[in-house]
């Protein structure tokens, strides 16, 4: 009940949002959608965050050189950091995907030394172009894509359409300092975003990711987009 007083407090505000437009002309965006998580799931969202996290911190209390976060979108867990072990790392794992509501676990822990401060600087200042490019990308629902950044690795979240998702991907592909895109998108129909009230996105046939990049499964696996 704690966890979810905390998550909701943080949230409140969200609750009476509806579309609103992202930058202005010179930035040339468009119309795009708040979160297309309801306030209910952002709160469950952000409640499997702090516990995941709770679960971290109790598994390794006795262990160095440790370091985890976690990033919820929709009970996908994507877990980051450092740790010893490959048995730790798979350990993590397990304990995240125990905790309630958690439908499935991404678990990109590395297994090495701690990451330095100055590269984990670096990466939030990554994600920080990474989301201003999201914003200023034309057909691009910026405000719910989530992304993280570890090692120049970025990781993009969200509920998109697969031409929204090629979108998003090539963007922040573009970023400098970017080495590598994953994509765990969950992909949705634009039908099912009519359904729902939203603008439907225009689908049109626009840039697409080279051949080496594939559109993401419904099941929303996670795909790696080289950047040239």
């Amino acid at each position: 009940m704690l966890f979810t007083s905390l998550a909701l407090a943080a949230l409140t505000a969200l609750g009476g949002c509806g579309a609103v437009v992202v930058g202005g002309a010179a930035a040339g965006t468009a119309l795009v959608a708040t979160d297309r998580r309801t306030t209910g799931e952002q709160v469950e969202d952000k409640s499997i965050e702090m516990k995941v996290g709770a679960e971290m911190r109790n598994l390794f209390a006795e262990t160095q050189n440790v370091r985890t976060s976690a990033h919820s979108y929709a009970g996908q867990v994507l877990l980051l950091g450092d740790v010893p072990t490959e048995q730790d790392k798979q350990r993590a794992g397990e304990a995240a995907a125990q905790v309630e509501k958690v439908q499935r676990v991404v678990n990109e822990l590395r297994v090495g030394d701690v990451t330095p401060v100055s590269v984990r600087t670096n990466d939030t200042w990554i994600s920080s172009k990474v989301r201003t490019a999201l914003i200023n990308t034309k057909e691009v629902p910026s405000l719910t894509i989530n992304t993280t950044t570890e090692r120049g690795i970025v990781y993009l979240q969200g509920k998109v359409t697969e031409a929204e998702g090629a979108r998003a991907a090539i963007a922040a592909s573009g970023v400098s300092g970017v080495n590598k895109v994953v994509k765990l998108f969950e992909i949705v129909s634009p039908e099912s975003l009519q359904s729902s009230n939203e603008p439907a996105p225009i689908q049109e046939t626009s840039t697409q990711p080279s051949s080496s990049t594939s559109s993401a499964p419904e099941t929303g696996g996670a795909q790696a987009m080289p950047v040239l």
